[in-house]
């Protein structure tokens, strides 16, 4: 073989051999990367495993809203934690609580697996996650594209991503109907159950009175004339402060007009209420 050709081809060799001995080093990112399949979804692509489950149950959008019930809180569940660098406070006060952003809903991969209230997640119940409302509590949620409303209970953290503001369970995001889309712009409000036997209270309501306790009221006065009793509501409205505004009435009993503030669960909280308004203590249950 001549000496040119015959360097070339050990040239050539010693390239071959330098190919076949090189590794590719697998660093985190490659390796959370090659970890995180994705499904392609018609409008995008499911994190991971998950999407909507293989079998679909029929009439799913049948399945009834979650109905509001007393219920204790799940103290493990309600402590501040830190998910993917952020820290969060859940807020276990009985308060209302309205917001808009973006939901998405999580299906199949966590089908069966515990949420954070130690239940298991069941994608086609009507459940969502949320960072920071109380667990268990309850949300009416309203896609705001095609106003569509359902109710929820909250059982589950999540989700962690700056532009969410709530996940779904796939149930709730069918009935809501944006699963193909992944995500929707949408009205979360906080919802109890209510005193009378209406379905939904957007403002919380003292337990004693759901469970069909005596109502108790202040009495601020008695007249004999509707027009004297209005006058003096006309004027204690100006005065009070605006929590005692819509509890704030006149009832009229056997011809005597009764001013009245409540109703409160019991004569203590009509004593407090009183104190805050530096008035003559007067209970009445009626």
């Amino acid at each position: 073989m001549q000496p040119v050709l015959r360097w070339l081809w050990l040239l050539f060799v010693s390239l071959v051999l330098v190919a076949c001995s090189t590794v590719k080093t697998a660093s985190a990112t490659s390796q959370s990367t090659s970890s995180t399949s994705k499904k392609t979804a018609k409008n995008g692509a499911y994190f991971q495993n998950d999407g909507p489950a293989d079998h679909i149950p029929v009439n799913l959008n049948l399945v009834p809203d979650a109905v509001p019930q007393d219920e204790p809180l799940i103290k493990a569940a309600n402590l501040p934690y830190s998910a993917l660098g952020m820290s969060f406070r859940p807020d276990t006060r009985e308060k209302p609580y309205q917001a808009t952003g973006r939901a998405s809903w999580y299906g199949k991969q966590f089908h069966g697996r515990k949420t954070s209230s130690g239940e298991k997640y069941d994608m086609f119940a009507m459940t969502a996650a949320h960072p920071t409302l109380p667990i268990p509590s309850y949300a009416r949620v309203t896609n705001l594209t095609n106003g569509k409303s359902v109710v929820v209970r909250i059982n589950d953290r999540g989700p962690f991503h700056k532009s969410r503001l709530m996940d779904l369970s796939y149930a709730a995001a069918y009935k809501l109907g944006f699963v193909k889309q992944g995500s929707a712009k949408i009205a979360v409000e906080r919802v109890w159950p209510s005193a009378g036997g209406e379905y939904l209270a957007t403002m919380p309501v003292n337990r004693e009175l759901r469970a069909g306790g005596s109502p108790k009221y202040l009495q601020l006065g008695a007249f004999s004339k509707l027009a004297n009793a209005e006058a003096m509501l006309q004027k204690t409205l100006s005065e009070l402060d605006d929590q005692y505004d819509s509890k704030l009435g006149i009832v009229n009993q056997q011809g005597v007009y009764k001013v009245r503030l409540g109703p409160f669960p019991s004569d203590e909280a009509v004593r407090d209420a009183a104190e805050n308004l530096h008035v003559e203590t007067v209970v009445t249950s009626l």
